[in-house]
Order: C-alpha cells, then sequence, then structure tokens
C-alpha cells in the first residue's frame, strides 16, 4: 500500500478538481433524497460556490447559477472575467516568449500551464483547442500521455463519455510505444474508473486490484475511495477464491478496511455466510452507491445482482432447505424471499425450484455444458449492451 502522507504530491494536479463535478451532482438530487442521504445540500452549495469564487472559475459560476437556478451577481462576474482575461494574457504572452527566446521545452510547458488554467475556469471548448495545439508540439511519449490524462479528467469531470473513451485508446496506444512504470499505473486507474461508471465491474476490478499498492492518481480520487471503488468492483465481478486471495486475504486492502467499517462488514459478512448482517450492510452500500456521481445510475442494478449473488451463495451449500430457513437467515419475512426467489429463478438468475405446497426450496445444479450455454448468453448480453451504448456516442 502507498504511504499516505505526502504521496499525493507524486501524482498530477488536481486539474479539474473532480470533487466540483461530485458536488454538482449532490445539488442536482431531489431535496428529499439528498436528506435521506445525510447530504446537507446548503452545505455543499457554501462549499461548491467558494470553490468557484476562490478560483475565478467564470465559465463554471454561469453554469452552476444556470443549474441551482439562482441570479448571477453580475459584479462578481466581472470581477471574475477581468482575472481570467488577466491571467490567459499573461500566459498568452508567456508562450510567445518562449517561441521566440527559448526552446521546444520551455513553449511546451508554457502551453501546458495555458491548457491547466483554461481547465481550471470550466472552460471546457478552449481547453480541448489549447490541448490539442500542445499536443501537436509535444513529442515526447512520457509529455502526450499526460496530455491524454488530462483531457480523460476532463471528460470525466463533464461526464463526457465519448472524450475518455478516445483518450484512453489513445493512452493505451502510447504506452504500448513506450510508456514507463507510473504511467502505465495510472492508466490502470483511469480504464477501471471509466469501466466502473459504465458498469464493467469485472475490468474495474481487474484494474483496480492491480494498482493497489502502487496507487498514485490522487488527481482522481484520494487512496481511501480508490479502495471502495475496488470493493465495490470486486464483490460483483470476483468468484469466492479470488476475492478470498485478491480482496479477503490482501494485505493492502486490509490496512485501509479499519477505517472503512462500513466495507469491512460488507465483505466478511458476505464471506462469512452472516447473511442478516450482509444484507443490512448492503443496505448502507445502496446509500453510498445512490450518493456517488459515477455509480448512483448502477445502484439498482448491483444492489439486485448482490441479493442475488447472496442467496446463490446459500442455496449451494444445500440440496434443499426451507423457506423459513432462507429468510431467517437473512432477516427477512417468508413473503419476501418467496417474491424475491420466485422472481429471479423466473429470469434464470437463480437455479432453483419452489414447491410452495411444502415451503421446500430445491436447487438445480447445471451440468458443466449448461453452465458454458448460460454464460456464453451472459456474454452475449453484455456485448449487445456494450453496442448500443458505443452507438449512442459515434455520429454516423
Amino acid at each position: 500500500m502507498p504511504t499516505l502522507e505526502g504521496l499525493e504530491e507524486a501524482g498530477l494536479e488536481k486539474i479539474p478538481d473532480l470533487s466540483i463535478a461530485q458536488m454538482r451532482f449532490e445539488l442536482s438530487l431531489k431535496p428529499e433524497t439528498a436528506k435521506d442521504l445525510k447530504i446537507d445540500q446548503a452545505e455543499v452549495k457554501r462549499q461548491l460556490m467558494d470553490k468557484i469564487k476562490a478560483g475565478f472559475m467564470t465559465q463554471l459560476y454561469k453554469e452552476v447559477s444556470t443549474d441551482l437556478k439562482m441570479n448571477v451577481n453580475n459584479s462578481v462576474l466581472e470581477e471574475m472575467e477581468a482575472r481570467n482575461n488577466e491571467e490567459i494574457k499573461k500566459l498568452t504572452e508567456a508562450i510567445e516568449n518562449a517561441e521566440k527566446n527559448e526552446g521546444e521545452s520551455e513553449v511546451r510547458e508554457a502551453m501546458v500551464k495555458k491548457c491547466e488554467y483554461l481547465t481550471l475556469i470550466g472552460s471546457k471548448d478552449e481547453a480541448l483547442k489549447m490541448v490539442k495545439e500542445t499536443l501537436e508540439k509535444t513529442n515526447t511519449t512520457g509529455h502526450r500521455l499526460d496530455l491524454h490524462f488530462h483531457l480523460i479528467r476532463l471528460g470525466f469531470f463533464f461526464s463526457d463519455n465519448k472524450l475518455v473513451t478516445a483518450n484512453l485508446d489513445k493512452a493505451k496506444e502510447l504506452i504500448e510505444l513506450g510508456g514507463d512504470w507510473d504511467r502505465r499505473n495510472r492508466l490502470k486507474v483511469y480504464s477501471g474508473l471509466y469501466a466502473m461508471s459504465v458498469r464493467n465491474f469485472q475490468e474495474a476490478a481487474d484494474n483496480f486490484l492491480d494498482t493497489v499498492s502502487t496507487f498514485t492518481s490522487y488527481e482522481l480520487m484520494d487512496y481511501h475511495t480508490f479502495i471502495k471503488y475496488a470493493i465495490i468492483s470486486s464483490m460483483l465481478a470476483l468468484d469466492r477464491k479470488d476475492l478470498t486471495k485478491k480482496v479477503v486475504e490482501g494485505a493492502d486492502i486490509n490496512e485501509v478496511l479499519h477505517d472503512l467499517p462500513l466495507f469491512r462488514n460488507y465483505i466478511y459478512s458476505l464471506y462469512n455466510a452472516q447473511y442478516a448482517d450482509f444484507f443490512v450492510a448492503l443496505a448502507d452500500i445502496e446509500g453510498f452507491l445512490k450518493a456517488d456521481r459515477l455509480l448512483a445510475q448502477h445502484t439498482h442494478y448491483y444492489v439486485r445482482e448482490m441479493r442475488v449473488r447472496a442467496y446463490a451463495q446459500l442455496l449451494e451449500s444445500y440440496s434443499s432447505l426451507t423457506v423459513t430457513y432462507m429468510a431467517n437467515s437473512f432477516g427477512v419475512s417468508e413473503k419476501f424471499i418467496d417474491a424475491e426467489l420466485s422472481r429471479f429463478i423466473t429470469t434464470g438468475a437463480l437455479n432453483a425450484k419452489i414447491d410452495k405446497v411444502g415451503g421446500i426450496i430445491q436447487t438445480n445444479r447445471p451440468d458443466k455444458k449448461n453452465w458454458q450455454y448460460q454464460a456464453v448468453i451472459k456474454q452475449g448480453d453484455l456485448l449487445l449492451n456494450r453496442i448500443q451504448k458505443l452507438s449512442r456516442v459515434i455520429t454516423i
């Protein structure tokens, strides 16, 4: 596990500030939803406006004012615009001076500073244009990768999946040409974060777990958040053997779990077959998902799949068991369990059948060929899902 104190210095600059995107998401929630999630929207709004004013983020100020139906304070806006114009003028002059009097490296550094400033104040289109110009003057693989990482973060900030995927692809091409160890690890974190955001929890888990001990991407998130995402993805994606080896017995993850009691309970309640405790932990995890801008849209899917996983784990231990026993194991009513299992059995998510008269659940363990057939069907569904998502972002 990376040493937490002072390690953030090893990361890239937090430009753009992704915490602002999270705040905007929290303010977009319905007041009753925010209250249920214990989000103080008044405090979030205060913190957001403080960040925007302190950074003279003119474009963000306009967008947030529109989002929140706030009247724009013209004097504040004019001050921000004046500061932006002054700073942009200085940065442009620095580029011109470097082009006349210094070398290619100094020119590139001056251009990067302008890219960062335009991104910082929320001028997406201008930032994209400036990064493109900078890429044209950048020859080294490492520096080109850093610019593509910048564009990926810009995509994350504005929820622009097309921008994210295009630059992930470019970054992967460059890595193959000779990216260094640090940038290879950084790319895995960026790839994992995107995969998680589009519900590819398997790819997310693989990338996150590969970088648990080498994480330095503090420009995206802090280490505790990274571990939370790794756990969320792994709990759904990994089979019990891999979950045991990589998470339950993972030294780096366990070092952090004492600071994350909810996630510790979530892992160990399922692992130790304490199903009633697992359902309580899963309810709390549901709150975490709903409050996270990248995971909120996947909450229903994730919680459903984790319930299926827990039911399947218990059923695999028996050839048959009573509805009463299963209901008691999960701390819910027999009516709830009966309805849940009936639905999941009908959709093929669980291999079992219910004897309604006797109140008995009998498990059906599919043979290997049938299991392989079901796996192909599932993978086909996932592929169709991805093609549909891709078709939405491709301009024909």
